[in-house]
């Protein structure tokens, strides 16, 4: 039987990302490599990202969210002030400006 040579990957991701994604992974019994190698082989059988990437055009509103996923978005929120993750107010206004 012919031994399948490897190669590394190395991905820079946010800390608390890694986490909570490794946090799943462990409650699932999967190592990250296994996930990883999951994911190439998706990517490989469907000739693509192997889930749909969109923006969404609505904004979320507060009463439609459960508690759960209105946390998240504020602890997403929070993360991304603390790190400078941020845009000047003066852009943020021109560009609703433009939308109008």
């Amino acid at each position: 039987m012919a031994v399948m040579k490897t190669a590394n990957v190395n991905v820079r991701i946010q800390e608390n990302i890694k986490e909570q994604a490794e946090q799943i992974l462990e409650t699932l019994g999967i190592s990250r490599a296994s996930a990883i190698d999951m994911f190439y082989r998706q990517i490989i059988l469907k000739q693509g990202i192997p889930f749909p990437l969109t923006v969404s055009k609505t904004i979320p509103i507060r009463e439609e969210m459960d508690e759960d996923t209105f946390n998240s978005m504020m602890a997403t929120g929070y993360t991304q002030a603390i790190q400078g993750d941020s845009y000047p107010i003066d852009d943020v206004f021109n560009e609703l400006e433009r939308d109008l």
